[in-house]
């Protein structure tokens, strides 16, 4: 039986199985535990997407699950409305509240985001808790049955159906997401987002849109609890649920959306098997199973920091990689420049830190079909320029100028909509994905939905074509600089050497005019220097213009069309690499050792 057979076959009886329990004589217990799980289920896949895979804690969602279901409850039995509408509502209350919250929280980082997730969900907790008309710590009773395609679902049994139903359709619509334009860059935000941010993602928006996500699931999951529970209060919507939330995406494998699932079954069977022996053991009643979980968590973050999905996952052998289709409509171009254009005006850039000049009114020009070396030695502030005309810093003051218009001050994801890509210093990669993934991350800009949108239609998959065209793309761009074979293997089992192509392809994937290249050659054998100078001037005689960092003199020597030199933050010297190294300036620069 081959990899994705398997898959579908073992999919198929887990599905088979959930439809015939409520079927059989199962014990109504198991039925209740059931239903509890998939409940907990769909919060948990919320966080696999916000936290394990943004990179963004948060122990709040529980406020979210009240959302839903004191909207639900609310509008059912005061106004005998319909509970669909109490659902829409809920989702419309939760979107208008997580995006509000998001954009004040999502900019945070460090320890600042998890306690600011902590203030937001003790205040829900208490504002329900509070309010009259829902019922303060009483609550609201009383809520209706739920009715769907004319079925009563009056029991738990029959919500099994719907709740696991949600469930399925939960983790189907995440993985569509992930394997997405927008999910791409999703992933990259773990990585600090400096990598995204230059490929033309909008960090800031892709974490509010993740946690506006989570927080709707969680409604999704506090509506269904209203309706199977019948009753309300603020007790499960407090911080000590949502820290059970998050302990079940991680004990899953908070990385992986089929780990919620695991994690939330696991944690919900042991927390019940716990409350029942734990009192018999030590003779007397209390939450002792919360010292259990604390001590189990210790021990899953010492020896199974990625949760227990990994080693179920090795059960069910993974399907063939994202793939890139042999045809597909070509990306639209940019207009190129013509040889010898200006492409890149750097005046008097000059950049401080405090009291420090690290950059000293710098100027210096790159034309269209040219390589331009900037080189120094160490601290001559060669990257803080680089950095000045990617907008990875802003110039204290002078202009940088990109065909004409001025990009200083301009955020990296700004420039390079404008036709400049680059790579980096420190390889950026996203290691677990495949090859062809990282390099498509490239195009992001060119999608056939806006940037900041598509997300809607990834998780619909209303998004093949687009799809194609970017993955076809990318393939291109790998086959261009010769790393077509590494197309399906994973990025973090390359060579250095190899990391650094791709980084060039992925940056060729912005279609730009204008590559910047990081000290491209940093740790790369002789050979793989060869191959990169080799790429490099294939690159400029298909018209690409090239403006890289480098400290190995001999690189750049054969290399570049014109050398810029500097030395502590200033320029000292400009021309053909036969002049420059001839340069007294350049030669005292140098003298005690080249970098």
């Amino acid at each position: 039986m081959n990899t994705n057979l398997k898959n579908r076959f073992f999919l198929l009886a887990f599905a088979v199985v959930l439809a015939l329990l409520p079927v059989l004589p199962t014990p109504e217990f198991w039925i209740t535990l059931g239903n509890y799980i998939g409940l907990y289920s769909i919060v948990a896949i919320g966080l696999v997407l916000l936290t394990g895979v943004g990179g963004m804690t948060s122990f709040g969602q529980a406020a979210f699950v009240g959302l839903g279901a004191y909207s639900t409850a609310y509008l059912t039995t005061q106004f005998g409305l319909s509970p669909w509408l109490g659902l829409l509502v809920g989702l419309v209350i939760t979107m208008a509240s997580a995006y509000v919250i998001g954009l004040i929280t999502m900019r945070m980082s460090g320890h600042y985001l998890p306690l600011a997730t902590i203030a937001w969900g003790l205040s829900l907790f208490f504002l329900f808790g509070n309010l009259e008309f829902l019922g303060k710590y009483d609550g609201l009773n009383g809520i209706p049955v739920l009715h769907v395609l004319g079925i009563e679902l009056a029991s738990g049994r029959s919500m099994f159906y719907l709740i696991w139903a949600v469930v399925l359709v939960s983790v189907i619509a995440m993985q569509n997401l992930l394997n997405s334009r927008p999910g791409r860059a999703i992933r990259a935000l773990k990585g600090g987002g400096t990598m995204a941010e230059a490929m033309g993602v909008n960090t800031a928006w892709m974490k509010v849109v993740i946690f506006v996500v989570a927080a709707m699931l969680a409604c999704i999951s506090g509506f269904l609890y209203a309706h199977l529970q019948r009753a309300v209060n603020p007790t499960p919507f407090g911080l000590n649920y949502g820290i059970e939330y998050l302990f079940m995406a991680v004990v899953g494998g908070v990385g992986h959306v089929w780990g919620a699932v695991l994690g939330a079954g696991i944690l919900t069977i042991l927390k019940d098997v716990l409350q029942g022996v734990l009192p018999k053991l030590l003779g007397a009643n209390g939450n002792f199973e919360t010292i259990v979980f604390g001590v189990l968590m210790v021990l899953l973050l010492q020896y199974a920091r990625d949760g227990l999905w990994p080693f179920i996952k090795k059960l069910f052998p993974s399907g063939p990689p994202v793939m890139a289709p042999a045809q597909a409509s070509a990306l639209p171009l940019r207009a190129k420049p013509q040889a010898g254009e200006l492409i890149l005006d750097v005046k008097a850039a000059r950049k401080e830190f405090g009291g420090l000049v690290a950059v000293n009114d710098v100027s210096f020009q790159v034309r269209a079909g040219e390589i331009i070396g900037l080189i120094g030695p160490n601290g001559a502030g060669k990257s803080t320029t680089f950095n000045l005309v990617t907008g990875v810093l802003p110039a204290t003051r002078g202009e940088v100028l990109y065909r004409g218009e001025q990009i200083s001050g301009l955020p990296s994801r700004e420039i390079v909509k404008r036709g400049i890509g680059r790579t980096f210093q420190h390889v950026h990669l996203l290691p677990t994905m495949t090859v062809l993934e990282n390099v498509a991350i490239g195009a992001h800009l060119r999608g056939d939905f806006a940037p900041q949108g598509g997300v809607t239609a990834a998780i619909l998959r209303m998004n093949k074509n687009e799809e194609a065209k970017l993955l076809h793309e990318a393939a291109r761009q790998l086959e261009r600089v010769g790393l077509a074979d590494c197309m399906y293997m994973e990025a973090g089992s390359l060579a250095l050497g190899q990391q650094r192509i791709l980084e060039i392809a992925r940056a060729l994937c912005c279609d730009p005019a204008l590559l910047l290249l990081d000290e491209p050659a940093a740790g790369l054998r002789y050979k793989e220097k060869q191959a990169l100078a080799e790429l490099l001037k294939k690159l400029k005689g298909e018209g690409m213009s090239v403006l890289l960092v480098e400290h190995d003199m001999d690189f750049v020597m054969n290399l570049t069309d014109r050398l810029v030199v500097m030395e502590f933050g200033t320029r000292i010297a400009e021309g053909v690499p036969e002049d420059v190294q001839k340069d007294p300036a350049v030669l005292e620069a140098y003298l005690g050792g080249v970098e």
